[in-house]
């Protein structure tokens, strides 16, 4: 049931919104400038991508140089993804929300917020038995006698 609100939101609020910002907007400024406004808000779209892209990709990367997981850098990449993609989307509150998913600060609490929300379960997880139950698996080395060096 969820899903079915956030797919009405998608494909009947926001288009409805945009086309009435449009209208106010043309109304206000007129048409050719609202539509300058539109491809430069695409231009930037496009610019912010490559930019903010490469910066995130460079962090990314820089994380793995040092050992760790860079699954915030990661995150942070998929928000500038989404925020060129919307700025690219005809329309004034894509637009907004494009430029707040560009925004290093914004970028970031966004991406903890997502985080918070996230319930991450192991996938393969076996269940534990108690100990003396099934199989056990002892771990070490070894070598064959013969293999050795003869001793002094």
């Amino acid at each position: 049931m969820k899903i079915f609100r956030w797919l009405l939101l998608l494909f009947i609020v926001v288009p409805a919104l945009e086309i009435y910002l449009l209208i106010k907007v043309g109304g206000l400024i007129g048409a050719w400038p609202t539509l300058l406004l539109l491809m430069l808000s695409a231009v930037l779209g496009i610019v912010l991508i490559r930019v903010q892209g490469f910066l995130a990709w460079r962090r990314a990367s820089a994380s793995l140089a040092r050992g760790q997981l860079p699954a915030l850098e990661l995150l942070e990449g998929v928000f500038v993804l989404l925020g060129g993609i919307l700025l690219l989307i005809p329309g004034f509150a894509t637009d907004a929300v494009g430029l707040l998913c560009l925004i290093p600060a914004v970028r970031r609490l966004g991406v903890r917020w997502l985080l918070g929300r996230l319930v991450l379960t192991p996938v393969n997880k076996k269940p534990v038995s108690p100990a003396g139950e099934g199989p056990r698996t002892l771990e070490g080395d070894f070598s064959r006698e013969e293999d050795r060096p003869p001793r002094p």
